[in-house]
């Protein structure tokens, strides 16, 4: 998709909030809030933070993102999310692409993620791109809604 551009951008612009409202509905219809381990828009936008926004012809259609565990040296994917209307043109893949990117940039060991069992999807995605399964890590305990996944860089 030669028109869809990835960049870092703030969480805070109106297209982008649109877009993590749309996330948190999707999120809420699947899964009970206990269940749902989101960053708030204000979290999103902190320092430690690298947040990305795909746009296609200058759209918002997608967002990821990657919180730096300095402790643990590890990223953790955040917010992974393509409009349904964008699916199918690899953006997601690029997303992911790019936190990659920033993790190896981060000098960072790992990327691990915790994903909603019923996210069929994501799930592939993540497993095409070289993740696997693992136990809960950092503030996440033992929850059958939750599947967690690492990536070694």
């Amino acid at each position: 998709m030669p028109n869809v551009t990835i960049a870092r951008e703030s969480p805070l612009q109106d297209e982008v909030v649109q877009l993590i409202e749309e996330l948190d509905r999707y999120l809420g219809d699947l899964y009970p809030a206990e269940s749902n381990h989101l960053l708030d828009l204000q979290s999103l936008a902190k320092p430690d933070i690298r947040f990305l926004v795909a746009r296609r012809s200058g759209t918002v259609v997608g967002c990821g993102a990657m919180r730096i565990d300095t402790d643990g040296g590890y990223g953790e994917v955040k917010r992974m999310f393509v409009q349904p209307t964008a699916r199918g043109g690899q953006i997601g893949r690029r997303l992911l692409e790019r936190i990659e990117d920033e993790a190896r940039s981060a000098g960072l060991s790992a990327l691990l993620l915790e994903t909603g069992v019923y996210q069929d999807e994501a799930i592939a995605l993540y497993r095409k791109q070289g993740f696997t399964d693992r136990g809960p890590f950092g503030p996440y305990g033992p929850d059958p809604l939750s599947l967690f996944m690492e990536k070694p860089l």
